[in-house]
């Protein structure tokens, strides 16, 4: 199973550059079956760019996961501090296996009801929303 995830284009830039291999969440899947994330790059890209396999999913307070992680961020420490500030439990998801789709794909197009999620949606293996 596949999860979609939104996240921002400066994100994503860094994703693929190598620069960020953690995509960090306050909250994460609940369903053991999800084994890779599908990129969707929020506005103003609103394009579908791309998926991963998650290698492990890390789950420890903030500052453990941030000494953990640091290096392979792509954010600094004040932007981590700010957006995990008052949760005692911080996610790490390892990006594995990128691929960059060769043409983004345009949910609006084809799905006129398409809604970006807010953090995550689950898809079935034929891409469907669950």
């Amino acid at each position: 199973m596949k999860a979609l995830l939104s996240i921002k284009p400066e994100f994503v830039d860094k994703i693929f550059s190598g620069e960020k291999l953690f995509e960090y969440r306050k909250a994460i899947f609940k369903r053991p079956e999800v084994k890779s994330v599908v990129i969707y790059s929020t506005m103003p890209e609103g394009k579908i760019v791309g998926e991963f396999k998650i290698g492990n999913i890390l789950a420890k307070c903030p500052e453990e996961l941030w000494e953990e992680t640091k290096g392979a961020s792509g954010i600094d420490k004040r932007f981590f501090d700010e957006y995990f500030v008052n949760k005692k439990v911080a996610y790490a998801i390892e990006i594995t296996e990128l691929t960059r789709y060769s043409k983004p794909i345009d949910p609006y197009k084809g799905d006129t009801s398409f809604k970006a999620p807010q953090s995550f949606k689950y898809l079935d293996y034929s891409g469907n929303f669950c």
